[in-house]
């Protein structure tokens, strides 16, 4: 994965007399009961991306890398405002929830004596940060899907590990602490590495100013919008009848509200993301106009048998032919929308000189559209 440093290098004292800020915030670790195992470090050596966390021995898969005990983690139940915060709780919620959490960061960042100081001097960029402030958000139990979502949190040592989509450890909750775990074996040296969320590279370089080149981004996706979708199908028609009952059908998928003028369907490396949106959109565009008709008739509730595991990626060979001509000719327009070709972008990835020759940010999109094409390439493959 290539990225800019998130923190800039630290030697020696700064703001004129704070102790190193490692060994400042390994003491408040400490402090705070933040156990972290002997087999790891906090260190620059052989990371990503500025400060991280290596192995210092050979850690096997189920091994603990670390606890955070709750009363550690920073949020807008934790903060020293946090009684203002729950007086203010109607008027301060967000769809994110991250407004509360923002406050309270923004608050403490600022306190001369917030607990939380030795943890900030690993962060030059809210004050003295350099990178992308990164939150946690503890999932719901099953039984609890009906509630709203978990405030999020800051989770001292945990935002210190680097993304990386084949990722090594995971945070795992329980009532009194957070544990990150090894989920496989990293070896002495080596870099461990938590996950941001499964994320496609446009939504890495956009929330954290990175992107991992292809193939190492296994959440990478692809977009074809969806009036390209509907482009293909118009271009399919011979008459001005045909081409009237392919806007009538556009409309009934609005209708259902499977499609729209600004959205998109998502592919992904190894599934269509947007699957439900996709299936319909393909069989309704595609049956026959009788059957539409009944269909249309029945208010869409008639026949809602699901095509089932039919755009898993695999299974997309077995789809109807007309619905993969469809997709196909969809694919097509959706690749000529880009300004070079594929044959181009791997010419620059493959000749290293001219590729060092680009800026950091013509390198950043370069990676991001190579692996967008490399999935619509490989779902024209399928189509065929």
């Amino acid at each position: 994965m290539a990225t800019q440093a998130k923190r800039p290098r630290v030697a020696g004292p700064v703001d004129g007399g704070d102790p190193d800020p490692v060994a400042c915030f390994l003491s408040w670790c400490r402090r705070v009961g933040l156990e972290l195992s002997p087999k790891v470090a906090v260190s620059r050596q052989g990371t990503v991306a500025g400060y991280g966390m290596v192995a210092r021995e050979s850690v096997q898969a189920g091994e603990l890398l670390f606890v955070v005990p709750r009363a550690a983690l920073l949020s807008q139940h934790t903060c020293s405002i946090r009684g203002l915060l729950e007086r203010e709780r109607v008027a301060l919620q967000s769809q994110s929830g991250w407004v509360p959490l923002l406050l309270a960061l923004l608050h403490e960042l600022q306190a001369p004596a917030s607990r939380w100081r030795p943890y900030f001097a690993l962060w030059p960029e809210l004050g003295r940060l350099e990178h992308p402030m990164f939150c946690f958000q503890e999932p719901l139990e099953e039984e609890e899907d009906e509630k709203e979502p978990n405030s999020p949190v800051m989770v001292p040592a945990a935002d210190i590990l680097n993304h990386l989509a084949n990722h090594n450890a995971n945070l795992e909750y329980s009532a009194n602490c957070l544990r990150m775990v090894a989920t496989q074996p990293i070896p002495k040296g080596h870099e461990i590495f938590n996950t941001y969320g499964q994320m496609a590279n446009w939504q890495l370089i956009h929330m954290y100013g990175f992107v991992e080149p292809y193939p190492d981004n296994t959440d990478d996706t692809a977009d074809i919008q969806m009036v390209t979708v509907r482009e293909a199908a118009l271009q399919g028609t011979k008459t001005e009848a045909e081409r009237l009952l392919v806007y009538e059908r556009w409309d009934f998928l609005c209708k259902l509200e499977m499609v729209g003028e600004e959205g998109a369907f998502v592919i992904g490396r190894e599934e269509v993301l947007t699957e439900e949106e996709l299936t319909t959109t393909l069989k309704v565009l595609c049956m026959p106009a009788e059957e539409f008709r009944e269909l249309k008739d029945q208010d869409g509730g008639g026949d809602d048998k699901r095509e089932e595991g039919s755009l898993t990626i695999t299974n997309i060979p077995k789809l109807k032919a007309s619905w993969r001509q469809l997709l196909q000719n969809s694919v097509l327009l959706t690749l000529q929308t880009y300004a070079t070709d594929l044959k181009t972008d791997q010419g620059l990835l493959s000749n290293k000189e001219v590729y060092a020759k680009l800026s950091w940010r013509e390198q950043q999109a370069l990676q991001v559209r190579y692996g967008q094409k490399m999935i619509l390439h490989q779902l024209l493959e399928l189509t065929s």
